[in-house]
């Protein structure tokens, strides 16, 4: 099993996380997301993932292989059951997945590479700007999480067992502090954040642990 992927991006993070959760040792490869223009933009990586994103899972001698962080880890948590990411019931599973695409779909999209990239580029923002786009998306997302970790939430966003919400979490809370969100205001994230952070799977997973960190 390889993932291709970059240590800083969120998205390979969330994979990373369940990978060690679960146990898995997979074949970590660095696509460099800045070095040359960015070498998710080859041809070689572009016929594994067409979106040129990371991260993409490659496993078997078949070569099965999957883009979408959270599509990839709900693959590995159907053929690998040990450390389930989904709760047992229809609505605690509906729970936790809305938890986490408010994360993965509404906060994270608006504020990748790509378009940061488009942003400083074609649109010509400065600095400033940049970071205040960035700041406010996850600001607007943070403020409705806080509110359903307020209610669901344990000692992790969703009762007392990491689940897909917490590995989408931490990788934002990770790039608020890069972008030095002020995160005095969501004391149930800072909370669960802190709480993750002390499990091993967690460490490992951070960007600075990664062998490309750079």
């Amino acid at each position: 099993m390889k993932l291709l992927g970059y240590w800083r991006s969120s998205a390979a993070y969330r994979v990373r996380i369940a990978l060690n959760l679960k146990g898995l040792d997979a074949e970590l490869q660095s696509v460099h997301l800045v070095k040359d223009g960015g070498e998710q933009h080859t041809a070689q990586y572009a016929s594994l993932n067409p979106q040129e994103l990371v991260p993409t899972l490659v496993e078997g001698d078949d070569e099965f292989v999957l883009s979408q962080s959270l599509a990839i880890i709900e693959y590995l948590d159907e053929v690998y059951p040990q450390h389930q990411m989904l709760p047992t019931t229809p609505k605690e599973r509906a729970l936790v997945r809305a938890m986490a695409l408010s994360v993965a779909c509404e906060i994270h999209p608006l504020n990748n590479l790509r378009v940061l990239q488009y942003l400083s580029g074609p649109l010509g923002l400065d600095e400033t700007a940049k970071t205040e786009w960035y700041q406010h998306w996850i600001e607007q997302g943070f403020t409705a999480l806080e509110k359903q970790l307020a209610k669901y939430s344990g000692t992790y966003c969703f009762g007392d067992n990491v689940t897909l919400a917490d590995l989408c979490l931490i990788p934002q809370i990770y790039n608020a502090n890069r972008f030095n969100v002020d995160l005095s205001s969501y004391p149930n994230i800072i909370r669960v954040g802190e709480n993750c952070n002390r499990l091993e799977a967690f460490i490992k997973a951070a960007p600075e642990q990664q062998a490309d960190a750079s």
